[in-house]
């Protein structure tokens, strides 16, 4: 991906839209039908990831519990990472080395966060709790994600989610 390359290239401040469609061999004009900004380039798939973790949640058993149902709503957004390769390690990369970008992924994990709750509601989890177990599991999420993006290659991102809810339970119940 052309602008992906150019941000490793240049760092994403000193990458213009211009820049971007011309290594892609694109107008400027042609790149603003697919992208609102330079930005976007990095969250554009995130209507779909959220999709797939909202009918993970929806897809778990009845019985579960909801930080579980959440767990499967995870488990369904670390396979649809599986298939990316190494895309999400550049491109977490590129937003860690730049606040404006981090402050637009924590503004997407809301999202993801908030439609996890309104998924656990359409299953019958009242408030606060859908909520709660929506939240605590995309902290789990992200500080899987963090370790999976900048670790070791190999390591299997559906490991290390559960390796993060069970800590979470753990502390939950020695409190």
């Amino acid at each position: 991906m052309a602008a992906m390359e150019l941000f490793e290239e240049r760092g994403f401040e000193a990458t213009t839209v211009a820049d971007i469609a011309a290594r892609a061999g694109l107008t400027k004009r042609t790149f603003f039908r697919y992208f609102a900004d330079k930005r976007e380039v990095l969250f554009s798939g995130t209507d779909a990831l959220r999709e797939t973790f909202v009918a993970g949640v929806a897809a778990a058993p009845a019985d579960d519990c909801p930080l579980d149902a959440i767990a499967a709503g995870l488990d369904a957004m670390a396979d649809l990472f599986a298939e990316f390769g190494e895309h999400p390690r550049r491109r977490q990369a590129i937003i860690a080395a730049n606040p404006e970008l981090q402050e637009r992924e924590l503004i997407k994990m809301n999202a993801y966060a908030a439609a996890g709750a309104g998924a656990l509601r359409e299953r019958g989890v009242a408030e606060p709790g859908a909520s709660l177990a929506a939240e605590a599991g995309l902290a789990v999420f992200r500080f899987a994600f963090e370790q999976w993006t900048s670790g070791e290659e190999g390591q299997d991102l559906h490991a290390l989610i559960e390796h993060g809810l069970t800590e979470l339970k753990s502390v939950a119940q020695s409190s």
